[in-house]
């Protein structure tokens, strides 16, 4: 087992994009406008198609909601985001959220206290997905892999996740079980199973799962 402590450089590419419509900072600063997205319940959704391919394509952030395997980066669709996306993007303030009842605004600290309590551990696994976005990597569920984060270097459809992520709660201790959990899943997707914990304090560290045979 091995810290991870190196930082991937950033591998998205997209010089293609065309310019996005852009508003002016309280610092003077040319910043892209933000993107409107509407709470439904225990649902996200960016329902102008072109906005939300455009957040798709900014980072992969969110899921058509008609169609499973995307192949290209535009839709004709709404976009779903998870609330974990959702809140990253709103402190980067990237998109508007708005509630469908009130229509009013919600901010993010709102959005983070209404997700704690409807997803389990959300805390913990924010912070997960936040450390790893902000090293650089794309972030997909991976319910698939038996964990909780999928992590691309360049994004599905151009490479396969070569990690996939557990994310361990505070205050919590990695026992046996886990451990083989961890190397029995590495084998079986050829990927690196790799723990995350957080230390009191809020800091990620990663531990590093590889099934060697002897």
């Amino acid at each position: 087992m091995v810290i991870v402590t190196t930082q991937p450089e950033d591998s998205s590419d997209y010089s293609e994009q065309p310019k996005e419509p852009t508003v002016t900072s309280s610092n003077g600063k040319e910043v892209k406008a933000p993107i409107t997205a509407e709470l439904l319940g225990t649902h996200i959704v960016v329902w102008n198609p072109q906005e939300g391919s455009t957040l798709y394509k900014e980072g992969f952030f969110g899921q058509p909601i008609s169609v499973r395997k995307p192949k290209t980066f535009d839709f004709s669709c709404p976009v779903e985001l998870s609330f974990l996306e959702a809140l990253y993007l709103l402190e980067k303030q990237r998109i508007n959220l708005i509630d469908e009842k009130s229509k009013g605004q919600i901010s993010s600290q709102q959005l983070r206290e209404y997700a704690m309590k409807v997803y389990d551990e959300f805390d913990d696994k924010y912070l997960v997905y936040k450390d790893l976005r902000s090293r650089g990597y794309v972030v997909r569920p991976g319910l698939k892999f038996g964990a909780d984060f999928g992590v691309y270097q360049h994004g599905p459809g151009i490479d396969h996740a070569p990690f996939i992520v557990h994310a361990l709660p505070k205050g919590t201790t990695i026992n046996p079980i886990e451990t083989v959990r961890a190397g029995r899943l590495a084998t079986t997707v050829r990927k690196k199973f790799i723990i995350a914990t957080i230390s009191p304090s809020g800091i990620v560290n990663y531990l590093i799962f590889e099934w060697k045979k002897m």
